[in-house]
């Protein structure tokens, strides 16, 4: 499995053409504690850096973007019922959805953990 990353703080973790998709330690530090999250219909496409979702804390609402164009598959039930998953384990039970990709080349243009670990230190 591949781990990827976006400038705007989302991670994607590939395993053949499906990815499961979060946000970051960084995004949940910055929002703070997270109240609700609007997750996507299963069944939808988006293109990549689509709008797939928001996130509320009680600090401030920010988007989740597609990290990469494809079908969403499954979303995760458990963050919808409790939130504050997002900010316990972002990278594990707090993931939002899964998807099904279109054009697996996208992930080129995403950041690997260095990357992104250099990147979000300047953010």
């Amino acid at each position: 499995m591949t781990t990827k990353y976006t400038e705007d703080h989302e991670w994607i973790t590939v395993d053949g053409d499906t990815a499961t998709v979060g946000i970051t330690h960084h995004a949940q530090d910055a929002l703070g504690d997270v109240v609700f999250v609007d997750l996507p219909e299963v069944g939808k496409t988006f293109a990549q850096k689509d709008v797939a979702g928001v996130v509320e804390s009680v600090k401030a609402a920010a988007d989740v973007y597609m990290p990469i164009s494809g079908e969403v598959t499954e979303v995760n039930e458990a963050l919808r019922a409790d939130p504050s998953l997002a900010n316990s384990d972002p990278l594990g039970a707090g993931w939002f959805f899964k998807v099904k990709l279109s054009d697996a080349s996208q992930l080129d243009a995403l950041l690997d953990e260095t990357a992104y670990t250099a990147f979000s230190a300047n953010a």
